[in-house]
């Protein structure tokens, strides 16, 4: 995670490394700060695919190279066309990936280096988890060239509250990670030496809990927030017996009756 660039300057511009079921993607285009062009798009759908057919992988870290987490969309990228379909296109497949985020059954934690702006931010806020360095600094400045950040705007106003989150759609001003965490962006603030460490404790200590529970439990976490509250408890309270059914659920509490450490089988 957060390689130097002449370390990554010529492999792929998405990185790859699985260890003991978690598996660390890392953006790696250095020298552009990491913006989510079209191929990084195409390499993160594709990858984030590979993992939600894999159920040895148990949680997934997105990390960055170089000194920036994202900045974005390509915007070079985004004005090579003026087609209306182009940018259709490439706005849907940003959307389709962060989608396939919220689908995974596995949890995915954004380890945030260094600014993370527009789509950049939007991808912290879409990821599950976030653990930044005391150095990151978050903002949605496609104001700032005269572009409303709407699709950012759709997993900042579900972390943050609603005053905040305007704020920083509606002047593109940036904030820092202490700030970030305040407002719900952001779960842990660490010093920029312990960002890995701190990244890797998190998703190692959600590796020891049970599978199958973090499964059902991210798939409903999701499905209940739209819903108003009665049809939210009725959902919640089907999962929880479907929870309780299972041999994961069964086997811990008698390992937490029995003072004993619980053997999870993932169902």
């Amino acid at each position: 995670m957060g390689a130097p660039a002449d370390q990554v300057a010529d492999q792929s511009i998405l990185l790859r490394q699985d260890s003991d079921g978690i598996t660390t993607l890392t953006l790696n285009r250095p020298q552009q700060y990491n913006a989510l062009s079209g191929e990084m798009l195409t390499e993160l759908q594709t990858a984030l695919d590979d993992i939600g057919q894999d159920d040895s992988i148990r949680v997934v870290i997105i990390a960055a190279s170089g000194k920036a987490f994202c900045p974005g969309h390509d915007l070079k990228e985004m004005r090579s066309s003026e087609e209306r379909e182009f940018h259709q296109a490439l706005f849907n497949q940003c959307s389709k990936m962060m989608l396939t985020i919220n689908r995974l059954q596995q949890p995915v934690i954004a380890c945030v280096n260094g600014i993370a702006t527009a789509a950049g931010c939007q991808l912290v806020a879409n990821c599950d988890l976030a653990v930044a360095s005391e150095e990151a600094r978050f903002a949605v400045s496609g104001i700032n060239v005269g572009l409303f950040c709407s699709t950012p705007a759709v997993p900042l106003s579900r972390n943050m509250g609603r005053k905040q989150a305007m704020h920083m759609l509606l002047t593109g001003d940036f904030i820092s990670a202490q700030t970030a965490q305040q407002y719900g962006l952001l779960n842990e603030v660490v010093p920029a030496n312990e960002l890995e460490q701190a990244t890797t404790t998190l998703a190692q200590k959600i590796v020891s809990r049970s599978a199958h529970a973090i499964k059902l439990g991210k798939d409903m976490f999701y499905q209940q927030l739209p819903m108003d509250l009665s049809d939210a408890y009725a959902y919640a309270a089907e999962r929880m017996t479907c929870n309780m059914d299972s041999h994961d659920a069964r086997e811990g509490i008698d390992a937490f009756i029995e003072k004993r450490k619980p053997e999870w089988k993932g169902r």
